[in-house]
C-alpha cells in the first residue's frame, strides 16, 4: 500500500535526521533523504548507516531525493539555503512543496520563494523557534508564503507544530532573527561578563549587583547555562547571526554589532 505522505529531506544533519526518524515514528510516512557529505568518504558511511538503520531511503541526488515527494523540506546552513533553494527550482515539479526551514535572512528567503515559485513549485519558509534537540518534531516553526496553511495541515498532521503568520516570504524568518538579536545578544554579554568577573574574581559580587536590577533571574545559574549553549551551538549560532546582520544590511541600518555577536558566538563554540 502506497504511504500516505512522502516527504523529501535535503540536508540529513541534527535536524534533518531527527525529523526523518519522528515522522517515520508515526508510520504513514515514507522519508527520502540527500546530504553532500553523503559522498564524503569521511562521513559518508556513518550518515549512510544511520539512515538505513533509522529507515529512512537515501538517494544518490537532490533530484532522486525529490522525486515523487509531496513536500521537500530543506534543512542544510544558512549560507547555502538560497543556492539550494535556486536549484530545487530547476527540478521541483508543480505544486511540489518546497519547505526551507534555514535560518536565513528575510532577503535570501524572498530570492528563494521568487525562484521556486516561478518554476511551478510551492515555496513555503519556516522559521525555527527553538532548538530542535528537546521537542524535536514539535519545535515551534513560523511559516509564510501563499501555501504556508496548506503546509501546515499536511504537516502537523504528521506530529509537527507549524504556525502559518504571513503568506508574505520574509516576514516569518524576520520574527525569528529580530528575535535572535536579542537572545544571541545576551548570550554573547553573559558570556564575555562571567568570564571576566572570574578572572578577577569578582562574580559573587557582579551576580549579586545584576540580581539586584533584575530581580528574579538568577544570573549565576543564567551564566552557566547560556556558556553551555554557546559552547555546543556556537558555530550554528554565529552563522544565523550573520544572517540577521545580512538583515539589517537590507534595511540600510548598520549590522556591525549583529557580526561582533557571531564573531561572540563563533569563539565561545567548543569551549566548556
Amino acid at each position: 500500500m502506497k504511504n500516505s505522505v512522502n516527504i523529501t529531506m535535503i540536508g540529513y544533519g541534527e535536524v534533518g535526521s531527527t525529523f526523518a526518524r519522528e515522522f517515520l515514528a508515526r508510520g504513514d510516512v515514507r522519508v527520502t533523504a540527500y546530504d553532500l557529505k553523503f559522498d564524503s568518504p569521511d562521513h559518508g558511511p556513518a550518515m549512510l548507516e544511520r539512515a538505513r538503520q533509522a529507515g529512512v531511503a537515501t538517494a544518490a541526488n537532490h533530484v532522486a531525493a525529490a522525486s515523487g515527494a509531496d513536500i521537500v523540506i530543506s534543512a542544510v546552513t544558512a549560507d547555502v539555503a538560497l543556492a539550494v533553494a535556486e536549484q530545487a527550482a530547476t527540478y521541483l515539479k508543480k505544486d511540489q512543496i518546497f519547505f526551507d526551514i534555514n535560518s536565513a535572512s528575510p532577503g535570501a528567503k524572498t530570492k528563494a520563494a521568487k525562484a521556486v515559485n516561478a518554476a511551478g513549485a510551492r515555496y513555503v519558509e519556516g522559521a525555527v523557534m527553538a532548538p530542535v534537540p528537546g521537542p524535536g518534531i514539535r519545535v515551534p516553526i513560523l511559516a509564510g508564503g501563499p501555501a504556508a496553511a496548506r503546509a501546515a495541515e499536511i504537516l502537523n498532521a504528521l506530529g509537527m507544530n507549524v504556525t502559518p503568520v504571513t503568506t508574505i516570504p520574509g516576514r516569518a524568518s524576520a520574527t525569528k532573527l529580530c528575535r535572535s538579536i536579542m537572545i544571541k545578544g545576551i548570550e554573547a554579554l553573559i558570556v564575555d561578563c562571567a568570564r571576566a568577573s572570574k578572572e578577577w574574581d569578582v562574580q559573587k559580587e557582579v551576580f549579586a549587583s545584576l540580581e539586584a536590577s533584575f530581580p528574579g533571574i538568577d544570573f549565576s545559574k543564567l551564566a552557566r547555562d547560556m556558556a553551555q549553549r554557546v559552547n555546543q551551538h556556537g558555530v550554528r549560532r554565529a552563522a544565523e547571526m550573520r544572517e540577521a546582520a545580512l538583515m539589517l544590511d537590507d534595511l540600510g541600518m548598520d549590522g556591525s554589532l549583529s557580526r561582533a555577536v557571531a564573531d561572540a558566538q563563533q569563539r565561545g563554540a567548543g569551549k566548556a
